[in-house]
């Protein structure tokens, strides 16, 4: 038996289906290599099988054991670990403070996206987002394992977590929808799971690895009309054991508590810590972890939390305090949520793609990472890429592959960071690196409308002049000394300068 390093080998039993599988019967495995050994929760998926999965993180010879409540619960053998392949490069981690790496040392530069509930829509709608993703232009994705009641979001998921009847949603319209949901009418057995549903995300998971995208799972979240953000601590309990014991062996996994954390009405601040401290025990991979704000940011200097994982709290000013934020958390800054590109009525959801696209690039040369949406009124079928997935409409995720392509250039391997000095009316990157690294430089001028710029520097250097919206890259020679660079008098424009 052979698996890749930090690929998933997953062992197979058939046990008892009476009873309450998912309470009464238990099972568990160790991984034993010469450079470690993981004890792993298994999981009980239906119809009597039984699953034990394990990440390995190291090349060589494994064996393992499954033990459990029931007698055929007890296995034994031996493995393989073959080299990692491909674009595999292992989890993603925290790399020099602010920045993230693969396992394997590969830079991370994050450039995401939000689909919430795609795994949950039809067929179809799921083909068309893979074809969509399938374009590059990301490589982090938020969804949720629940389904989602929100406007746009009205009709039922195509499968439910848990065993049981929903409330009958047919006459919900937009007229009559209202966030603070009466949950009777739901019939949910919260000691039962549907493995069906969790087989759903987990192919999501599984989906976004094979195109080298992230797969950021929010556990919990409010807009919810099942009666899934109320079901009490001993049913939730039991919920982030079941997923940890399912999606925890995936390497392209990230843990969001939860999406607008401040919105769960139901939960404290004890709740989410308590959420944490299961999550830091029970994952052995130790995946990244955070948890999302809709006002108030949650406290990300915890130790627990790896990422600081934020929604604007300001209509104006947000991606402009990456650098001030980095400070005060010590730790990477991704905004998973600064409005999205649309057009819909909320003010979250109708920026243009420019207006993105600049909060990416202010992100970027700040030292931190921004995410995207997309909120384009769909009449005919109401599928919204925020939500759904499906179709792309916008312009900025072609100018977002554009910024990622920019970042995987930045010399010393992890990212950027605000310079020390800068003019007032731009922004001035430099590589954030574990070693100085002169002699490179991005000047980003946003909404700014130079038609020239002067420098003074000393030695010679590379000028190129960068049209962030029309994805280009002009070579204007070399140059020391005091000299002036010609721009083309509109928003949008940046500068790199290398020396040489």
């Amino acid at each position: 038996m052979q698996v890749e390093r930090w690929d998933v080998l997953e062992i197979t039993v058939n046990g008892p289906k009476e009873g309450n599988p998912f309470t009464e019967q238990t099972i568990e495995g160790t991984f034993t290599g010469k450079n470690e050994t993981v004890t792993a929760a298994g999981f009980y998926d239906g119809d009597g099988v039984y699953k034990v999965r394990f990440m390995p993180s190291f090349e060589g010879e494994y064996t393992y054991k499954t033990t459990g409540s029931f007698p055929g619960a007890e296995t034994q053998g031996s493995f393989t670990v073959t080299p990692a392949k491909g674009n595999n490069h292992g989890p993603v981690r925290v790399a020099h403070t602010y920045h993230f790496a693969y396992e394997d040392g590969t830079p991370y530069y994050s450039v995401g996206t939000t689909c919430y509930v795609w795994p949950h829509q039809p067929d179809q709608v799921i083909e068309k987002t893979l074809q969509e993703l399938d374009k590059g232009y990301f490589n982090k994705m938020r969804f949720c394992v629940f389904p989602k009641h929100y406007i746009h979001n009205l009709k039922d998921p195509q499968t439910f977590p848990y065993e049981g009847t929903p409330m009958d949603c047919s006459g919900l319209t937009e007229d009559n929808f209202s966030y603070d949901s009466d949950f009777s009418g739901n019939e949910w057995d919260f000691t039962r799971f549907n493995p069906e549903h969790f087989r759903r995300v987990e192919r999501a998971i599984l989906q976004l690895r094979d195109r080298g995208i992230e797969a950021d799972l929010i556990v919990m979240h409010p807009y919810d009309r099942w009666g899934f953000s109320d079901m009490g601590q001993e049913a939730d309990d039991l919920y982030w054991k079941y997923c940890v014991a399912r999606f925890s062996a995936y390497r392209n996994l990230w843990w969001s508590l939860a999406n607008e954390y401040d919105l769960m009405k139901a939960k404290t601040l004890q709740d989410w810590e308590h959420y944490a401290a299961l999550l830091c025990q029970l994952d052995p991979y130790k995946h990244l972890r955070s948890v999302h704000n809709c006002v108030p940011f949650y406290d990300y200097t915890r130790p627990w939390v790896t990422h600081c994982s934020m929604q604007r709290q300001d209509l104006y000013r947000h991606v402009e305090y990456t650098d001030e934020y980095r400070v005060r958390y010590g730790k990477p800054v991704v905004w998973d949520e600064i409005a999205y590109e649309g057009n819909i009525d909320m003010g979250w959801g109708n920026i243009s793609g420019q207006e993105l696209t600049r909060r990416f690039w202010e992100a970027s040369l700040r030292g931190g990472y921004a995410g995207h949406g997309e909120t384009y009124v769909d009449e005919e079928n109401d599928i919204l890429w925020w939500s759904h997935g499906g179709e792309l409409h916008g312009e900025s995720p072609a100018r977002i592959k554009f910024l990622h392509q920019i970042l995987s250039e930045t010399p010393g391997g992890l990212g950027l960071r605000r310079a020390d000095a800068m003019g007032f009316d731009e922004v001035v990157a430099v590589p954030d690196s574990t070693t100085p690294v002169d002699g490179y430089e991005l000047h980003y001028y946003g909404f700014g409308r130079p038609s020239f710029r002067y420098f003074h520097k000393e030695g010679s250097w590379r000028v190129e002049v960068i049209d962030t919206w029309e994805m280009t890259v002009e070579d204007r020679g070399v140059h020391t000394g005091r000299f002036r660079v010609e721009l083309p008098g509109k928003e949008y424009m940046a500068i790199r300068l290398r020396k040489v």
